[in-house]
């Protein structure tokens, strides 16, 4: 009986260590962007629990580094370190900041990413005069396996959607925003660079967007409802709005008051965190809302003028 008791509590023990560790493996945290000195252009990329503890800078170098894409547990980001001031290169490292690798020596622009097959390929914008083109890397060594011209004079930002077969885009009618008649939109093109087509339509009637303002900002896709996020300036601030894939539904995503920028979803969707800010952007915070409940909790304090840019990373 002694016996029978010991081998049922030692399972129960392993049982529960293995469920402790499943747990502790596919823990989320965030990271995201901070302005930590002005007088230099000192961005770092900050980590932090999803209850907004433990907020730690993790590349510390006086240069700069933003985050815009983690898949699993692995961070990208782009640096200027060791290169030329705003000379951007990829690279990856861990919630933690370790295990820092280069991912590629092509120079990229600053924009969103994304991959897909489970991560192995992973798509970026170069630095190239030509502005419409994307570049598909192998992540694991960053040699390009894939080019793909949109056609349009301007390109960022690329999603892949569809598991992989197409790519969601913030498009341009002008090489940049310094030119009149940019139009920025949200565009969907497939892999091969065939059925271009324009998904978003800024309403002719709104005036607020500035030179510099968001009509369609960096698109998100919700990873079990298949539709695109995205931020855009209209009724005086900024808010999220979402579009199907096939671009015949659109709606206004969220009612914040806050004015909402840069997002991200979490793998599950059931956490979107965003950027937040007042109507005069003169302070910038982390914001996590349950998309069940809706409850919205704001995560940074105002240590920072500019935390942006957040999204989900396994911390294991």
């Amino acid at each position: 009986m002694v016996k029978g008791i010991t081998i049922l509590g030692l399972l129960a023990l392993l049982l529960s260590c293995k469920s402790d560790k499943d747990a502790s493996e596919h823990e989320l945290g965030l990271v995201y962007n901070v302005l930590r000195d002005l007088d230099i252009e000192n961005y770092e990329v900050y980590s932090m629990n999803l209850d907004g503890t433990n907020q730690r800078n993790i590349t510390d170098l006086y240069n700069v580094e933003w985050t815009y894409y983690s898949y699993g547990n692995t961070l990208y980001f782009v640096s200027d370190r060791d290169a030329c001031k705003r000379c951007f290169f990829l690279y990856k490292s861990d919630f933690n900041g370790e295990n820092v690798q280069k991912v590629s020596d092509l120079q990229l622009a600053d924009s969103w990413m994304s991959t897909r097959n489970d991560g192995k390929e992973l798509i970026v914008k170069p630095k190239l005069f030509n502005e419409s083109t994307f570049y598909v890397l192998d992540s694991s060594n960053g040699t390009v396996i894939h080019r793909l011209d949109t056609g349009l004079p301007y390109a960022a930002d690329p999603l892949f959607v569809n598991d992989g077969e197409q790519i969601v885009f913030r498009g341009g009618s002008t090489v940049n925003k310094n030119m009149d008649g940019f139009n920025e939109e949200l565009y969907i093109i497939d892999v091969d660079g065939n059925n271009l087509k324009q998904l978003t339509q800024y309403p002719e009637e709104e005036t607020q967007a500035s030179k510099y303002g968001y009509k369609a900002g960096a698109p998100r896709l919700h990873p079990t409802e298949n539709y695109v996020t995205y931020q855009s300036i209209r009724n005086g601030k900024y808010s999220l709005y979402a579009v199907s894939l096939d671009g015949s539904k659109h709606w206004k995503l969220t009612e914040n008051t806050q004015n909402e920028g840069w997002h991200d979803w979490s793998p599950d969707g059931k956490w979107l965190a965003i950027e937040l800010f007042d109507n005069d952007q003169t302070q910038f915070h982390i914001g996590l809302m349950n998309w069940e409940t809706k409850e919205l909790k704001v995560l940074t304090d105002d240590t920072f003028v500019y935390q942006q840019a957040p999204n989900f990373i396994y911390k294991n």
